[in-house]
């Protein structure tokens, strides 16, 4: 080798050898004086925390000279990123890829696909779901869907479950019927591709239709087809209402016949004749738990739940799909009969329903007001308001419903196996996303819970409550180097202010972001500092244990 090339080989060798990260340094970014919660439910210790590219490389005394960026933390907490157990923002990402409501509180990781995930699709899929984005649909399974999210970008990591629901969508539709072997071999073959192509597990959501449709069996076999590959099945269960314990104990069944473990979505108990009974629900995942049984659940920390106004309705009424909802709301023997069920129903005030999106234009003046306002507003009788209601918006009218009780609420939190979740699509309080008048967890979940069940009421410490959102979900979804503070783990981080960390949004005014977060690191670059969106979008697709790359 002549002289000159061996020199600059060695000197290339070199540079290549300074620019390894280690615990000495270099760093580009340290975060000086942090109280660190590193997720683990540890108590908080004082250290620096040394970031060198996607990774945390060093926490510890550490020397600032080494580093291109210091940030001095002056004593606030330093923790893994959040990540949101249940989020809704599978098609909204495409929108908007900055995902303000998620970053402004510290979300870095979302999961979504609750029962209908974005992949696979087929016409039969498309034609029934509504596209309030106006997206053009460019793939047809997870390979796609992650191939344009990748292309699109985003400010948060995203994973997905492949839903139950849409493998009964793709294969039978929306009728009220069990499949033939044949349909369900073809559901599970479903299941697998999607395990095989990164979806995180299995996922139902059983009050909806035709989610609803699905017995016990047909779900088990689901479930093992989604066992193969080391997954999870998630679930809104049946009944959050009159049956919740009914139901929970049917998630078990699942979790116990497919021999995999259960998460158990938005845990609640709701309506008022049902109020009390959390620690009956408690105590009964409890016991599986002790009987070997791997179930565990999460939560949103408000006592109102939010979905579309038309569960309001009998199942058979929304069997089929919109078309047929829409005819069936325009048959006067139809709205008898819905009339004298939904009538005699103990739960039945419309005081505690709020309007809270629409998709007709003119019917946007209502969001933001109870349907008792839209009922007195009229000269027709309550129902009639409601089928009317949805009729003009076809069927497609979003509510928030105040149906639990705080005491229930803290139960649930409470427990060592509860995480939390949004089950909110990400939005921003401008743009595309910025429509409507939905539910404060959308931008309030996560500083909730510091500021009023850690700070306030003091439900859960600080240590609990951060593993509760980092290194609790991050085991449970099987989501490797993330969701603890550790050298070598993802540089996902939020560093915020524990004595004024607050949710802002209000059910009257949602759109507000919170307080209290001074930076977010999502794989090592700001996404949110000083309230503001720093216009990097380093968010990486999430793939599950099935994975194999093509």
């Amino acid at each position: 080798m002549k002289p000159f090339l061996a020199t600059l080989f060695f000197l290339l060798v070199l540079a290549g050898i300074s620019c390894q990260p280690s615990g000495e340094g270099p760093y580009d970014m340290i975060i000086q004086n942090a109280k660190i919660v590193d997720g683990t439910g540890n108590p908080w210790y004082q250290a620096d925390v040394g970031i060198y590219r996607d990774k945390i490389v060093s926490i510890g005394k550490l020397d600032a000279r080494l580093a291109k960026r210091v940030v001095d933390a002056g004593g606030k907490v330093v923790a893994p990123g959040f990540i949101d157990m249940l989020g809704q923002s599978e098609h909204a990402i495409l929108v908007d890829n900055r995902a303000m409501s998620k970053i402004s509180q510290g979300i870095t990781t979302e999961i979504n696909g609750e029962g209908e995930s974005p992949a696979p699709v087929n016409d039969k899929i498309l034609r029934e779901r509504f596209d309030e984005y106006k997206l053009t649909v460019d793939w047809t399974d997870f390979n796609g869907y992650f191939a344009r999210v990748e292309k699109n970008r985003s400010a948060i990591n995203l994973g997905s479950y492949v839903g139950a629901t849409t493998a009964r969508e793709y294969v039978i539709g929306f009728d009220d019927r069990e499949p033939t072997p044949d349909e369900l071999n073809q559901m599970k073959q479903i299941v697998r591709t999607a395990m095989q192509q990164g979806a995180m597990g299995v996922s139902s959501a059983l009050e909806y239709t035709p989610a609803m449709f699905a017995k016990t069996p047909e779900l088990i076999e689901l479930a093992k087809a989604c066992a193969e590959f080391g997954g999870i099945y998630a679930t809104h269960i049946r009944d959050e209402q009159e049956k919740v314990i009914e139901y929970v104990l049917e998630a078990a069944d699942i979790a116990r016949g497919a021999k995999i473990p259960v998460e158990i979505w938005h845990l609640k108990v709701n309506q008022k004749a049902n109020w009390g009974k959390m620690p009956e629900v408690v105590r009964i995942i409890q016991q599986q738990r002790n009987e070997g049984l791997d179930v565990t659940a999460d939560q949103y920390p408000y006592v109102a739940s939010s979905n579309g106004l038309s569960q309001w309705l009998p199942g058979w009424v929304r069997e089929g799909g919109t078309e047929k909802l829409m005819q069936r709301l325009q048959d006067p023997m139809v709205r008898k009969q819905i009339k004298k069920e939904r009538t005699a129903a103990k739960w039945l005030d419309f005081q505690l329903i709020m309007i809270c999106s629409v998709s007709n234009p003119d019917l946007r003046k209502w969001e933001g007001k109870r349907l008792s306002e839209v009922i007195a507003a009229s000269k027709k009788e309550p129902v009639d308001v409601l089928l009317d209601f949805l009729v003009a918006d076809s069927g497609r009218t979003d509510r928030v419903t105040f149906g639990m009780t705080e005491e229930d609420l803290r139960m649930g939190m409470a427990q060592t196996w509860t995480s939390f979740c949004t089950d909110a699509t990400a939005r921003a309080t401008e743009g595309p996303l910025s429509l409507g008048k939905h539910h404060p967890r959308t931008f309030g979940s996560f500083p909730r819970i510091l500021a009023k069940y850690v700070r306030e009421e003091k439900i859960l410490t600080i240590e609990d409550a951060i593993r509760k959102m980092t290194s609790l979900p991050a085991q449970r979804m099987g989501i490797k180097d993330r969701g603890i503070l550790k050298p070598g783990f993802f540089a996902d981080l939020v560093l915020f202010d524990p004595a004024t960390i607050t949710d802002k949004a209000t059910f009257e005014n949602p759109h507000q972001y919170s307080e209290g977060i001074s930076l977010v690191l999502v794989n090592g670059m700001p996404v949110w500092e000083n309230g503001k969106f720093t216009g990097n979008l380093p968010g990486r697709v999430i793939r599950g244990p099935g994975y194999v790359r093509q």
